[in-house]
This record gives structure tokens, sequence and C-alpha cells, in this order.
């Protein structure tokens, strides 16, 4: 499919739009109505076009950005373009997926992670606290795991929704996975409520950390002993 141009692209999306999908998705602030699965279709007939997701991401365009973020190359990227990317990613679908499929394979990962949990933005400080849960649960060694958790129980409370849910689920990583700070990181979420009343649909886990790495520390018992 090389030499497909945005133009081509652009119009097959537009085409895939749905109506009450966009309903939807607006609710969480994504603004488009394309089907993902019918995107990722389009994505895998692409392949691989870094030229054309560049240019697809400049659109400014949800549904292209998407598209873009799964036919790039992710280490193709230096440090200040996903930077300023991540800073120009309004929909939440492609500030998860930026982060989640390009900026995690990206060997300036590191980096990033360090400069943005400290970033005043707090959309661009949540993907920080992404790439943190990321070390927590893979490569902990050097993370200061306590003074995450010090940093989590003086401002998750009061933070914006999305760093907020993005520090929440740091603290519960670190409680799923490294059993002597476990009792504190339940403290934690037992003191700060934060998500307590998150509506949870029949058959998935609460995000309230405690009830969150309850379950999890469950399952991963029930495995061992399987």
């Amino acid at each position: 499919m090389a030499g497909t141009t945005v133009a081509e692209v652009t119009a097959e999306l537009a085409a895939l739009e749905e109506p009450k999908a966009r309903a939807v998705n607006e609710r969480h602030g994504d603004d488009h109505g394309v089907n993902l699965g019918k995107l990722r279709a389009i994505a895998k007939r692409l392949k691989t076009q870094q030229e054309l997701a560049v240019r697809l991401w400049e659109t400014d365009d949800t549904a292209a950005r998407l598209l873009a973020l799964l036919i790039c190359r992710p280490k193709a990227f230096g440090r200040d373009e996903l930077d300023a990317m991540v800073r120009e990613a309004r929909a939440p679908k492609v500030h998860d997926w930026l982060v989640n499929y390009v900026v995690k394979k990206n060997p300036h990962s590191e980096e990033l992670r360090v400069a943005w949990l400290a970033d005043p933005d707090p959309v661009v400080a949540s993907a920080g606290w992404a790439l943190t849960t990321e070390r927590v649960a893979k490569k902990p060694d050097g993370l200061d795991l306590a003074g995450l958790l010090d940093v989590v129980e003086a401002e998750m409370k009061d933070a914006p929704q999305r760093l907020q849910w993005a520090m929440n689920h740091c603290l519960a990583q670190i409680g799923i996975e490294h059993a002597g700070l476990r009792s504190r990181a339940v403290g934690i979420g037992e003191r700060l409520e934060v998500l307590k009343d998150y509506p949870t649909s029949a058959g998935c886990t609460s995000p309230f950390a405690p009830v969150w790495i309850a379950e999890m520390v469950r399952r991963q018992d029930a495995a061992k002993t399987a």
C-alpha cells in the first residue's frame, strides 16, 4: 500500500464515521466515530508507513491520529518530537495510544518519563506516571517506590482527573507487585478513597486501589497454586 495519500486515508476514515459511535466516544472526550476494529483493519492493510503516519498526525484529526500511531515506527521519533506530540494529543484515546504504542517502545522513553513526571501540565504529567507504572511492573530497579507513594499520598486526592487516574494506577501497581509496600499502598487508597464509588461493570475489577490490589494478588496466588 505504499503511495497511499493522506487524502485517500482520511476519506476512507470519514466514510466509516458512525454517529452513534461518535456520541459514545465524545462522552469520554474522544471526538471521532470510527469503529476501532475497522480502524485496526486499515492499519493492518497499510502496514508500517512512517512518512504517512507523520502526515496523518499533522491533520489534527483524532481518527487519523489513532491510525498514525498504528502504522508508525515507534523508534523513528526523536525525543522532542514525542514531547511535542504528547502536548498536542487532545483526545484521551490518542494520548493513551501514543504513550502505550509508541513512547514505551522508543529509546527516549526513560528520559521522557522523568521529564514528564515533573511537568506542570497535568496531562503531560499523567504520561510520566503511565511510564512509571510500566517500570514499577517490569523494571523497578532504581525507582524510589516509597517516594512515589509519598507523592501519591500528598497529591492524588486533588489531582485533575487524567493525572489522578494515572497516579491511582501506579499506586495499585506498587501494591500488586511489591509485597513489602502492599499494606501502605492499600492504606493510602483507603484513606484517600479515590475512585471508591467508580461504577464498575459486572465481571470487571474496580479501579479503587484496595479492591484492585486485593483482586490481582488473589489471581496471582491462585495461578501459583493451580
